[in-house]
């Protein structure tokens, strides 16, 4: 090798001892006059990976372990659920909302048949709302437990989501003996619910919130407080207010960036109103405002909000109505003036929004005057949360970027639909 062919390795600030500058051209440590330390590689990751929570791939750019930039691909899941939607009676489609986010079935149903009572004018009865809110509450603190554990999994901590899972699964006892199915439930219904809930249930309910508000110090202790827990997620994954709120972020992780937002407050529905709780919302006394350890904070706290508002649901549950009393136990309990056959009216639209686990789910429906919508629009909270990805994993570890997307906790269902 000529001397015109190669240039000597010069000594960065930081760079390793072996690459030392050398005058002599003679010197071993002649190198080609490409940089191998800077070598950039794309690689992906999903969608078979387990760290992508679904189907989700992304295409990584790295220099080493060291992320340069990163592109969620979605789609793998894609099932056309609003085209379903469109094809379909209203009654119809409420089994197929359970299917978008599955961890958090209830919730979905509850904003899908609060748009469909909005646009046809139908009235819910006051233990029904009640109802409702116990149930979409429980399936709250259902799926956050099972973003604790498996958070917990993402950073290398096997224990919590043994513990969250134990309790994951006395909620799909709950859930079963309410509705008969452990995840999907198709509980809800246009005008009401189901069935009624029992006494007993109840109590059964009182008894599953007591457990968790009990094991949750022991979330704590295994993830919030656990120093390598801490030292994997402080400070890393950053979004900052600005960034949150000019893509749309909603849920936990807009509140994680210190944005005090919650649709059940702000922009009332139910009987929310009615109770006394909180809006956690990080305030930057722990770390880095907006990064993965607060974000995994806020789910924490709205474990304990979800606990309080359920325990206020059951004291205040007004006494059963006669008049709702299904005649048999194949009718649901719902309103008795709901038609047997529902239509929306003509040119008649809706956007009805919620606060799921996740963040904002939202339905448009537009009415042409038949029994099933003319168009539907559904918008998922985790498909604009996994948009920011990109914005908050360049300059972090491969290691980091896995820590990012389980702190954004999607559900690819719900992104793909």
């Amino acid at each position: 090798m000529s001397a015109t062919d190669a240039t000597p390795r010069v000594a960065a600030a930081d760079g390793p001892p072996h690459a030392a500058a050398s005058s002599d051209h003679s010197s071993d440590y002649w190198v080609p006059a490409r940089d191998a330390r800077s070598e950039e590689m794309v690689v992906n990751m999903g969608p078979q990976h387990p760290a992508t929570h679904g189907v989700l791939r992304v295409v990584v750019k790295t220099d080493g372990e060291v992320v340069l930039d990163c592109e969620p691909l979605i789609g793998n899941l894609h099932r056309c659920k609003e085209k379903i939607a469109e094809n379909l009676q209203y009654v119809q489609f409420m089994p197929y909302t359970d299917r978008l986010d599955y961890l958090a079935a209830v919730n979905n149903e509850e904003v899908y048949a609060r748009a469909v009572e909005k646009l046809c004018g139908i009235e819910i009865p006051e233990r029904i709302q009640y109802i409702r809110t116990i149930v979409a509450e429980l399936g709250r603190v259902s799926s956050h437990i099972f973003s604790i554990g498996v958070y917990g999994l993402d950073i290398g901590a096997f224990t919590p989501f043994l513990y969250c899972y134990r309790e994951r699964e006395r909620a799909n006892s709950l859930f079963e003996k309410l509705t008969g199915g452990r995840m999907l439930y198709h509980y809800y219904r246009v005008g009401g619910v189901a069935r009624d809930v029992s006494d007993e249930w109840l109590q059964e309910c009182l008894e599953f919130i007591a457990i968790v508000e009990e094991k949750s110090q022991e979330y704590n202790a295994l993830t919030t407080w656990n120093k390598v827990f801490m030292e994997r997620t402080m400070g890393i994954g950053v979004l900052s207010r600005e960034k949150a709120l000019a893509y749309a972020i909603t849920g936990p992780a807009l509140r994680a960036s210190a944005v005090d937002f919650d649709v059940r407050r702000d922009d009332p529905y139910g009987i929310y109103d009615r109770f006394d709780w909180k809006v956690p919302v990080c305030d930057g006394r722990y770390g880095t405002v907006g990064d993965c350890w607060n974000r995994h904070w806020i789910r924490a706290q709205e474990l304990q909000q979800s606990i309080s508002i359920i325990r206020q649901a059951i004291d205040n549950l007004p006494p059963r109505d006669p008049a709702l009393t299904p005649k048999s136990v194949y009718q649901p309990y719902v309103n008795p003036n709901v038609p047997r056959m529902i239509r929306g009216p003509k040119h008649a639209e809706v956007y009805v929004r919620g606060e799921n686990p996740r963040g904002e789910l939202a339905f448009y429906l537009v009415s042409d005057g038949k029994n099933a919508p003319y168009r539907c629009k559904i918008r998922g909270p985790g498909f604009s949360n996994i948009a920011v990805l990109p914005e908050i994993c360049r300059g972090y570890l491969i290691a980091d970027l896995v820590a990012i997307i389980g702190s954004i906790d999607i559900v690819l269902g719900e992104v793909d639909r």
